[in-house]
């Protein structure tokens, strides 16, 4: 699996659920809430001042060493 910037958070948490920890450290605490279900990666990291690219990188670089 590949996660992309415009890949919706709950689809990834779906997909990957211990990827939630990359949500939290980044100040997303509720990740049941509805954004988490409708909002791109992106736009949750322009809500919370985190740079997208550089999340993705880490999700992804998670995922190729699980």
């Amino acid at each position: 699996m590949k996660v992309t910037k415009d890949m919706i958070i709950f689809d990834v948490l779906k997909l990957e659920p211990t990827t939630a920890q990359f949500f939290l450290n980044m100040g997303m605490h509720c990740l049941g809430c509805p954004s988490a279900s409708g909002e791109s990666i992106e736009e949750a990291c322009a809500v919370h001042g985190v740079d997208p690219d550089e999340l993705v990188k880490s999700i992804n670089e998670y995922l190729e060493n699980m």
